[in-house]
């Protein structure tokens, strides 16, 4: 399942959102995943722990990538519709 979070950045103070996708494992821990930051992953034992961790994760990415003066991917801007099934 996916999940859009927002992640404040430090530097600017703007508020930036990014789909994070979150999946049980085989052992019942919740990884949490950024797609459009590579390598950002993080886990928790709960699916709110989880979500709490990858956006520390995405922050301390997000500021890296100021710090060094390198891209930051932009900010997600969407909607979600949820019908009856």
């Amino acid at each position: 399942m996916e999940k859009l979070i927002k992640a404040d950045s430090s530097l600017d103070h703007m508020k930036m959102r990014y789909r994070v996708r979150i999946e049980q494992d085989e052992d019942g821990t919740f990884v949490a995943e950024c797609p459009s930051l590579p390598g950002c992953i993080s886990q928790g034992k709960t699916r709110s722990e989880a979500l709490r961790n990858i956006h520390d994760a995405i922050q301390g990415y997000v500021e890296s990538l100021q710090k060094h003066h390198e891209p930051v991917p932009p900010s997600i801007d969407e909607e979600v519709v949820e019908i009856d099934a």
